[in-house]
């Protein structure tokens, strides 16, 4: 290095010099500083001030909200005490409504039961029974008892009664195809049915029907007599209007004639009397027409003519049973769908496996009033509706 040649200047070495920056007196900047400090622990105490305030926030939030989740859980199970009583309520006004009913059967039976002491046949049955068809079974050979002299007929019906139940108020009736379906909700007892706007708790009761019968009517078509109605009442000794009668149809045109008479018994009261042929078979003239002229006092009258028939009941069994696949659905509450409606919401529950249910033959749901509806021996399945009293 050469030490005698001049000093380069700093700035051709890529340096300058910068004078430095005018500053005040050290007392100056220290009051600067002291203030910038003031500032910054105003805003420090500023900040611990709203931090305390969050916090305090904070607690008074988690407060409320364990206030809040209290309220909740008191009014839910409010809500849930609420719904038990209403339960509570509708099976007492339920089991008070079946109270009203049985108290009601009590008096009929004892009445019925009064009634059957005061009878002089303790073995005597009476009971009405809904109109029915009758089923012809087979006609019977006589033989033994004169049928071949006498030509009567002799026909069989088979009768199995209808037995009538009593379906009430906010009550339904189900009948499934398959009897193990009907067996099965029977066992469960309690369903929980949704009806729209609620659900409801029904009870499911087997269906335990009234006393039927089943018997054989025998009936016995005479042909030797004949019953003549709508007999005119004419001013004349009943011995005259027999012996009219007795003339009148000895000869008549229409039947070809009746040939001799055997009897005539005549009942004034009533217009009516039964006439017996002394011919077997004669009364078979008769079936093909039953209007006849009849002359009397100047006029001319219509007779009414049937074959005459004896009736005899035969074979007759009373049963009491429980149908086995029908089932009574007992507590449908009122709602304010119609009866249709609740009806089908009531047959879609039912038809769900899931709900432990099946295909349904028919269905009767009742919202009002009370109705009769009409079961058959040989299935037990509803057959018809008897309205009942409101």
């Amino acid at each position: 290095m050469d030490f005698t040649s001049p000093p380069l200047s700093l700035h051709d070495n890529g340096f300058s010099m910068v004078p430095p920056a005018p500053h005040g007196t050290p007392l100056e900047e220290m009051e600067k500083l002291k203030e910038e400090l003031r500032k910054w622990k105003t805003r420090v105490e500023e900040a611990e001030e709203i931090k305390s305030d969050l916090f305090l926030s904070k607690l008074r939030a988690d407060a409320e909200c364990d206030k809040a989740e209290k309220k909740l859980a008191e009014l839910k199970e409010q809500e849930k005490q609420r719904k038990d009583r209403i339960a509570s309520c509708e099976e007492l006004l339920l089991l008070k409504q079946e109270n009203t009913e049985l108290k009601k059967e009590i008096e009929k039976l004892k009445e019925d039961l009064e009634e059957h002491s005061s009878r002089d046949n303790p073995l005597e049955i009476k009971k009405k029974v809904a109109e029915m068809k009758l089923k012809f079974t087979h006609l019977e050979e006589m033989k033994d008892d004169g049928a071949d002299v006498d030509m009567d007929t002799h026909c069989v019906f088979g009768v199995a009664t209808k037995t009538p139940f009593r379906l009430n108020q906010n009550q339904a009736l189900l009948t499934f195809e398959d009897e193990e379906v009907a067996q099965k909700l029977t066992k469960m007892s309690k369903h929980c049915v949704n009806l729209d706007s609620r659900t409801a708790n029904v009870t499911v009761k087997p269906l335990e029907l009234d006393m039927g019968f089943q018997f054989e009517l025998h009936v016995t078509v005479s042909g030797k007599k004949i019953n003549v109605s709508d007999i005119p009442e004419l001013p004349i000794p009943e011995d005259w209007m027999r012996d009219k009668l007795e003339l009148h149809f000895y000869k008549t045109q229409q039947a070809g004639g009746g040939g001799e008479i055997e009897n005539v018994t005549y009942n004034k009261g009533s217009g009516t009397a039964v006439i017996t042929f002394l011919k077997p078979g004669a009364s078979y003239n008769f079936v093909g027409c039953t209007e006849y002229p009849f002359c009397a006092e100047e006029r001319q009258f219509i007779l009414s003519v049937s074959p005459h028939f004896d009736f005899h009941l035969r074979r007759f069994q009373p049963h009491c049973r429980v149908s086995k696949k029908t089932i009574l659905l007992r507590g449908i509450p009122e709602v304010e769908e119609d009866e249709e409606s609740v009806q089908d919401m009531i047959e879609i529950h039912f038809q769900k496996p899931s709900n432990s249910g099946g295909e349904i033959e028919k269905i009767k749901y009742n919202s009002r009033g009370a109705a009769y509806v009409c079961f058959e021996e040989d299935t037990g399945n509803a057959t018809s509706e008897i309205p009942g009293d409101s």
